[in-house]
């Protein structure tokens, strides 16, 4: 299945209220370990979900397939494309890249993207997030991956203007321990994670949810193994014609979070920017034009 079209995942959540509360309970085991979840025979997958097989056969056909074979084929693309690494991702789309300029083509992509990704989020869902980030009865902490540590240090630059006890998990993941030592019951911890996922990142989730925190994941359309122990989750389309991932569309929901959590938080927000510039102008660390 092509990365420019829909996910099973995807499906799923869209047709959840069309569903039986038999081919519920099956959409919800599948998303559960997805996307191996669905690799099994239809048997094994009906035992896993303590389903019958005549439901399994029924949801894949509302979901738009033809049959279980069908949906196993589709679900194996994603897979493959889901472990792909950079260089198997640009002879992908190398092969029949089209001949406009790499500048239209890839704006294109992002836009799709972009469409794609704020389609599939659920603004009641949104709005309960940016609550969570919002209250100061809670500790923030963030923590982002290889790649994406770039983006949890900008979300935490923000969110540490908007608001006090917002933390950042630093160094590398042999140091987060220390950080997880200040993890209270009731803190929210943003996780970063996208292809590849990394181990690391699943065992802090794992960790930072027995310490009883609120996991919030940030990642891509495949969804990290971390969705398992997170309260809210974060998707966005990540496909373009790069050998790389584009980091735009999470970078776009990122900067909408920082906006709202910003107008939840504006008393204590503009305190802390008047503050703040007041220190910025004695210490002389931006240069005056005027």
């Amino acid at each position: 299945m092509p990365e420019s079209q829909e996910t099973i995942a995807d499906r799923l959540q869209a047709r959840l209220d069309t569903l039986t509360r038999a081919e519920r309970q099956l959409a919800h085991s599948i998303l559960e370990g997805y996307p191996v979840s669905g690799l099994g025979s239809i048997t094994q997958v009906a035992q896993n979900a303590e389903v019958s097989t005549p439901t399994v056969a029924r949801m894949v056909q509302k979901l738009g397939f033809k049959g279980y074979p069908q949906f196993q084929s589709a679900l194996r693309a994603e897979l493959e494309a889901k472990i792909s690494g950079p260089v198997a991702r640009r002879e992908t789309w190398a092969e029949n890249a089209p001949g406009a300029h790499i500048l239209n083509r890839f704006t294109e992509a992002v836009i799709g993207n972009i469409r794609h990704s704020l389609g599939q989020i659920d603004p009641d869902g949104f709005d309960a997030l940016c609550d969570l980030l919002a209250d100061r009865e809670r500790r923030v902490h963030v923590v982002g991956g290889r790649i994406t540590r770039v983006l949890a240090d900008y979300l935490f630059l923000h969110l540490q203007m908007i608001r006090s006890g917002v933390v950042l998990f630093q160094g590398q993941p042999n140091a987060w321990p220390h950080s997880l030592l200040d993890l209270a019951p009731g803190d929210v911890l943003v996780i970063f994670d996208v292809r590849r996922y990394e181990n690391a990142t699943l065992k802090l989730a794992e960790m930072a949810a027995e310490k009883g925190a609120v996991i919030v994941l940030v990642t891509d359309q495949w969804r990290s193994p971390v969705h398992r122990f997170a309260r809210h989750c974060i998707t966005s389309r990540t496909s373009v014609p790069s050998a790389w991932d584009s980091s735009v569309t999470t970078l776009l929901l990122v900067e909408t979070v920082i906006a709202a959590v910003q107008e939840r938080c504006w008393p204590e927000t503009r305190d802390r920017m008047e503050a703040l510039d007041e220190m910025f102008s004695r210490t002389r660390f931006f240069r005056k034009f005027t």
